[in-house]
């Protein structure tokens, strides 16, 4: 079977579980070298480069705590160092921006303690992570962030998280536009309700009925879902899509 991604080389952040594990698994299925980044979970991130090696890719591990000043530098030392060793340089192809956290907190409650660590990992660190993976990115590359539905539809449960992820579709439309020149596309998912551990909520009879509820079609959104978006925006197929924001989410929210 032909593999899309044969010879490419793809970053994905916080790809040692749930999305971010599926997405990393896809792209390795498809033939791509992926290096699986992790903050700090070892044991989640090994299991995931043995399942992408089980199924008989190739994959290796990077660590890096996002909240940490420096953090992009510290995750391209080490991918550099990994890519030297592999390929003989640092250049690749494709990176997935899939790291974030979602404390469930409403405005009401929201310290500035929390504010600040959400838009450290969820966009301070995207950015610069960015800006670190252009300078290596082949020309005719890929990027693909997680943003979320939430930036079109907040929640109120995760009030800084749903105001936090809207600067990631901006993101997403400014380098597109910059990009294109090198013939690389830049776009992003943005997943609705998906039964991870980060939406505990849907694993409730209430929760459940609640997503569905909101959802055209009627049944609970899987990592798998997201994964496969995100190949193909990763992959050959993509090549006349840019600067967009595909939501994935079953529909949600499209009538009152």
């Amino acid at each position: 079977m032909t593999k899309p991604l044969a010879g490419r080389t793809a970053v994905v952040t916080g790809g040692s579980r749930g999305i971010g594990r599926a997405i990393a698994e896809t792209l390795g299925a498809q033939g791509a070298l992926v290096a699986v980044h992790f903050g700090k979970n070892q044991k989640a991130a090994d299991e995931t480069v043995a399942a992408v090696k089980s199924a008989g890719g190739e994959a290796f591990s990077v660590q890096a705590e996002l909240t940490e000043k420096g953090a992009a530098a510290k995750l391209f030392a080490a991918i550099d160092a990994e890519l030297i060793r592999r390929t003989g340089g640092v250049k690749f192809d494709i990176l997935i921006n899939n790291a974030g956290i979602a404390p469930f907190v409403g405005f009401a409650d929201t310290t500035e303690a929390v504010m600040d660590e959400i838009y450290t990992v969820n966009v301070k660190a995207l950015y610069f992570i960015t800006q670190e993976a252009v300078k290596r990115l082949n020309d005719g590359g890929r990027i693909v962030s997680t943003t979320s539905i939430v930036s079109r539809l907040p929640f109120p449960a995760v009030a800084p998280y749903s105001i936090l992820k809207a600067p990631v579709d901006n993101l997403t439309k400014l380098l597109a536009a910059e990009l294109g020149p090198r013939g690389i596309n830049v776009n992003a998912v943005a997943p609705g309700v998906i039964a991870t551990d980060m939406a505990e909520f849907v694993h409730t009879p209430d929760g459940e009925a609640m997503t569905l509820s909101k959802q055209a079609l009627k049944r609970i959104g899987q990592a798998q879902d997201v994964a496969d978006v995100v190949a193909f925006l990763a992959g050959p197929a993509s090549r006349w899509v840019t600067g967009e924001i595909i939501e994935v989410g079953g529909g949600s929210g499209l009538t009152f």
